[in-house]
């Protein structure tokens, strides 16, 4: 079955499969890097390469890698179904090259460049050597106006464009991809010519934005070093507190034997496959609907299995004496608990892994769908690749969210049993969402309710920072200096409760 063929039984495979693809390719650089990493150890040593494979089978990794593996599969399958696939291969090649190329440049006053006075004044050529695929912005700014031809002067017919840069402020040049061919003729941008309009030289700074042709190939590389960051946080953690590892370890074969991980997982899954489907009525924005109702979902769930798995890990082994067991072998109470909380970690991690697949999967084609439902705008793969990817920030601010009340449903776990658990935390995440919100509006006037509303942000976490499914939904992008900021709050806050679940557990009659 060759290419063409299926693309013409099933039209709209292409545009689906393709961004979905990049991901998967970045899935699989990843997992072939953690294979030749892993292969160097055993090489270098055969105790290190066996206790290596025997902590890929143990944990969090085994079910991971199964799915990464599963994912490389598509990878290989994807060739026959994506949209030009060695156009992708060689913008990832060329990748490494994008971003902003400034020149400076000298420009001479015309009348100088010409070496006999009777002669026209002639334009200076400046050399730039960039491909015109890849251009996608060249900024001018000049102390002197300038006269910028894109051809060289004097060819009869001339292929070119010509245009005024005024001196002083920044002029961008953001040509069309339809009309590239007429404003650079040539393959490669070698030269511009330009005519200095005054009488003195002229200081030109030139910014030429380059971006391979498809840029969305930069999914690869950031999922690829994920993968191996994550995979690497497993290890460090597992060589420098092997306690807390080991006690990691069975919590995590616990909470993910349990019918209730498998229960968050299929409702999960299903009503993700459901919002698919079902009519949001928003005239043609209904994969805005879709994405706030998917990050919202995820965090629920992911929500109540860390509350469940905290109670049933820590509080109900406390009451039935199990810890009492697991603490008389030489396991202090703080790996104890560190450990716990290492294993909830981990079973959070497989379960944003399984659900944000499908969320992916479901998003990426929800343009399609709705675009074979009477849309007005024709789905193309890069529209899918873009409102995939704009979900993603949103995923991990809401993993954040749920580390967060993890590490305090872990504490409150120490002293208080499941129903209260339950309670405390969903206190949790209503006041952390709401009193901000209380403080900014027309009650935080009153120094009362902003006294308390400042003393409650202090005690409970700043939630309505990481909700931001509906800024996502309307097509906000996040930048990184945000996720930065949020993921250095997480980071505190999940270790002031974390050291307030020490303090707790620490003098906790177990008897």
């Amino acid at each position: 079955m060759n290419h063409s063929f299926v693309l013409a039984v099933v039209p709209w495979l292409s545009q689906w499969a393709t961004p979905l693809w990049l991901v998967a390719v970045g899935i699989t650089v990843g997992t072939l890097l953690l294979a030749v990493v892993g292969g160097l150890v055993g090489l270098a040593s055969r105790r290190a390469g066996r206790e290596l494979w025997l902590a890929l089978q143990e944990g969090v990794l085994w079910p991971l890698m199964i799915v990464a593996v599963a994912v490389s599969c598509f990878t290989v399958v994807g060739l026959f179904v994506v949209d030009d696939p060695r156009m992708l291969v060689e913008s990832l090649r060329r990748y490494p090259s994008a971003g902003e190329k400034p020149f400076h440049f000298e420009i001479a006053p015309s009348r100088q460049n010409s070496k006999d006075l009777l002669e026209p004044p002639k334009h200076q050529e400046i050399l730039i050597g960039v491909r015109r695929a890849e251009m996608r912005r060249m900024m001018f700014k000049s102390s002197e106006s300038l006269e910028v031809l894109t051809g060289e002067p004097g060819v009869v017919p001339y292929r070119g464009a010509r245009f005024d840069v005024p001196a002083g402020d920044p002029i961008p040049l953001i040509p069309a991809a339809d009309t590239l061919l007429n404003v650079f003729p040539d393959e490669t941008i070698e030269k511009l010519y330009v005519f200095n309009q005054g009488e003195k030289p002229a200081e030109l700074d030139l910014t030429v934005l380059v971006l391979p042709p498809a840029p969305e190939v930069r999914a690869i590389p950031i999922t690829a070093i994920l993968l191996v960051l994550l995979v690497a946080f497993y290890f460090v953690h597992r060589s420098l507190a092997p306690k807390a590892s080991a006690v990691a370890l069975a919590t995590f074969k616990s909470e993910t034997a349990q019918p209730f991980f498998l229960i968050i997982t299929l409702i999960g899954v299903v009503a993700l496959a459901m919002f698919e489907f079902i009519p949001y009525n928003t005239f043609g924005e209904d994969v805005k609907m879709l994405e706030d109702s998917g990050l919202h979902l995820i965090k629920i769930l992911a929500i109540l299995q860390a509350v469940w798995a905290a109670s049933t890990s820590i509080a109900e082994e406390v009451e039935g004496k199990t810890a009492l067991t697991v603490l008389s072998k030489p396991i202090g109470r703080r790996s104890f608990i560190v450990g716990k909380f290492l294993g909830i970690f981990w079973t959070l991690i497989l379960l944003y892994t399984f659900l944000s697949l499908v969320f992916l999967v479901v998003v990426a084609y929800k343009p399609i769908y709705d675009a074979k439902e009477g849309a007005a705008i024709d789905a193309t793969w890069q529209i899918c690749y873009q409102e995939m990817m704009r979900v993603v920030p949103g995923l991990a601010l809401s993993f954040m969210e749920t580390i967060m009340l993890a590490a305090v449903s872990v504490a409150i776990s120490t002293r208080l049993p499941l129903l209260a658990n339950f309670v405390i935390s969903f206190s949790f995440y209503v006041l952390g969402n709401l009193v901000p919100l209380i403080v900014q509006s027309g009650a935080g006037r009153f120094e009362i309710v902003k006294f308390f509303g400042q003393l409650i942000g202090v005690l409970f976490p700043n939630l309505e920072s990481f909700s931001i499914e509906a800024a996502i939904a309307g097509g906000r992008d996040v930048p990184l200096t945000y996720l930065g900021g949020a993921g250095l709050y997480c980071l505190n806050y999940t270790l002031v409760a974390m050291l307030l679940a020490l303090i707790l557990f620490e003098d906790r009659d177990l008897a």
